[in-house]
């Protein structure tokens, strides 16, 4: 096999791979078609809470695939409640005093734009087409307990952290027939983990028993990305399992339940996730529930621990961990074991963390990602100098012979066996391996989809600034000129592999970097600027091999 026929099928290979993405995009879990129902449900104060919207709320023992209404009916709509402010150094945060939902959840620190810095990204938010909403309660069978449409009371309408102080709670109380719970919120300084706290406190005469549940519920999003393809959905962890995606489609095909020793369970998506994480040791039910009888639909993931016994006259604590915000390594490896996996690098992951690793610790050291990219390209490169110089010695090889080649074809013609034949006397006079090629750069293909998808996943390169004009890494060079330059490399690159010897060959390899200048015009300016500079590097290298081979040095 040629090089020139490799470097196509590897090139075809990578746009096999993007127009799988593509298909992910277009024919994976799509939004449901809104469509109005007869009796449409509000989230508003004065909604009438029917039978569909108690359907979010897990079972008492076990998880029902219906979601059967709770033992205790939700409290009538009006009684009403209202949203607490909370602000903290990097959140803007939205609780209703109705079950103690999080109703948004803005991230300070991650605009929605570059050039609209304080209009926040809302990650957790109850506009009626795209709800997400963070949920949380009590479930019990024969004693009060109040769920997430429970009316909790609350001291004060805004909590804000104050200077000097490192923690902000965010209390509130609910009581019924001799039972009182006091749920917390506790937000810390420049951290996006919440600690959440029911503390059951039992007045009555008889013991309580009853269980914590968590849950994460949104709608399918309306948008998915045309030519990146992440995947937004629900994930559970824990030990035994380890990662595993539960997409919508899995939702409302069949109830997901697991008995579970710690873990966690979350919704992600590009960049961003929530999770609510366990208590180490801790026993839960993960479950999920699809709720299509309402508009819109809802897919909810969540955890319901084991019933606690309170005795009478007795108080008692159930815990829990919510973290909502940017996809953190560092921080996601601190907070629960794989709860990094959600940093979602696939199949080579255990190529793209250590990349990961390396891009992080450039930036560390030049305090810019462009520049960490390209000082990553030169460490890639140089891991793989001797295999590339290989490859290109027998480029270059196969260059130099390129005319006896046209002169053998024309000489035989049609006549493949004796033309093959030919070839292969050729390439042992003039000692060329035609296969020296192929192992280095088959051998390099993973670790380039491994950074692919090291700097796709990487939130820092979320409107990261580079250089001049490109001032957001994520997202594609507004003028242009990345694209250009890389399509500009591959025809030099060309120019130095030997010419095809099939005529259609070449003209598919002529048309290669115009189909990639296309393709990457549209790509994130970080992935290109790595494309960009692995390319000038392959082109002074495969020079100086070139050159030393034609003056027959090599």
């Amino acid at each position: 096999m040629d090089n020139t026929r490799l470097f196509l099928y590897a090139a075809l290979a990578f746009v096999g791979l993007l127009l799988w993405e593509q298909w992910q995009a277009d024919y994976g879990p799509q939004p449901v078609a809104l469509q109005e129902p007869a009796a449409v449900v509000d989230y508003g104060e004065d909604v009438n809470i029917d039978s569909a919207t108690a359907a979010d709320l897990p079972e008492i023992d076990q998880m029902a695939a219906s979601g059967d209404l709770p033992t205790s009916p939700p409290q009538p709509a009006n009684q009403q409640s209202r949203l607490i402010e909370v602000e903290t150094d990097v959140i803007l945060a939205k609780i209703d005093t109705r079950g103690g939902v999080i109703r948004s959840l803005k991230l300070k620190l991650y605009p929605v734009d570059v050039d609209k810095p304080d209009e926040y990204l809302e990650l957790i938010h109850d506009q009626p087409d795209t709800l997400y909403l963070v949920q949380s309660g009590l479930r019990s069978s024969n004693n009060p307990a109040p769920t997430h449409h429970s009316i909790y009371s609350a001291a004060q309408d805004v909590y804000r952290l104050a200077d000097g102080a490192d923690v902000l709670n965010v209390p509130m109380t609910w009581v019924e027939d001799g039972i009182q719970v006091n749920k917390t919120y506790q937000f810390t300084r420049g951290d996006y983990l919440i600690n959440l706290s029911h503390q059951v406190v039992n007045r009555s005469a008889n013991d309580w028993v009853g269980s914590q549940y968590r849950q994460l519920q949104r709608a399918r999003p309306l948008e998915t990305s045309k030519l990146l393809y992440t995947y937004t959905g629900a994930v559970v962890y824990n030990e035994e399992i380890k990662y595993e995606k539960i997409d919508f489609d899995d939702m409302e095909g069949e109830s997901f339940k697991l008995d579970s020793s710690g873990g966690w369970v979350a919704m992600i998506q590009h960049y961003f996730l929530s999770a609510w994480v366990a208590e180490p040791q801790q026993n839960n039910l993960l479950y999920s529930i699809a709720n299509t009888r309402r508009y819109p639909a809802t897919y909810t993931i969540g955890m319901r621990s084991q019933n606690q016994t309170i005795a009478a006259g007795q108080q008692a604590e159930f815990t829990s961990q919510l973290f909502v915000g940017p996809k953190l390594v560092n921080r996601l490896e601190e907070i629960s074991p794989g709860l990094d996996l959600t940093v979602d690098y696939g199949a080579l992951t255990f190529l793209s963390k250590p990349l990961y690793w390396l891009l992080s610790f450039f930036n560390d050291i030049v305090g810019n990602w462009g520049v960490a990219i390209i000082l990553l390209t030169l460490v890639v490169k140089a891991v793989f100098f001797k295999l590339s110089e290989t490859s290109y010695k027998s480029m270059a090889k196969m260059r130099k012979v390129g005319p006896r080649l046209k002169t053998l074809k024309e000489r035989y013609g049609d006549d493949r066996q004796k033309m093959n034949q030919a070839m292969m006397d050729l390439y042992k006079q003039e000692k060329i391996n035609p296969m020296g090629g192929c192992l280095p750069i088959l051998v390099q293909i993973p670790v380039f989809i491994a950074l692919y998808w090291a700097l796709l996943e990487s939130v820092e390169l979320r409107q990261a600034p580079f250089i001049l004009w490109i001032v957001d890494l994520s997202v594609r060079d507004p003028y242009f000129v990345l694209p250009l330059i890389m399509g500009a490399s591959m025809l030099i690159q060309q120019k130095l592999n030997p010419a095809p010897p099939d005529p259609i060959q070449a003209k598919v390899m002529m048309v290669l970097p115009l189909v990639f200048t296309v393709f990457f015009a549209f790509f994130p300016s970080g992935l290109v600027l790595y494309w960009v500079v692995n390319n000038i590097l392959s082109i002074a290298q495969q020079y100086v091999i070139t050159k030393r081979i034609e003056a027959g040095e090599g």
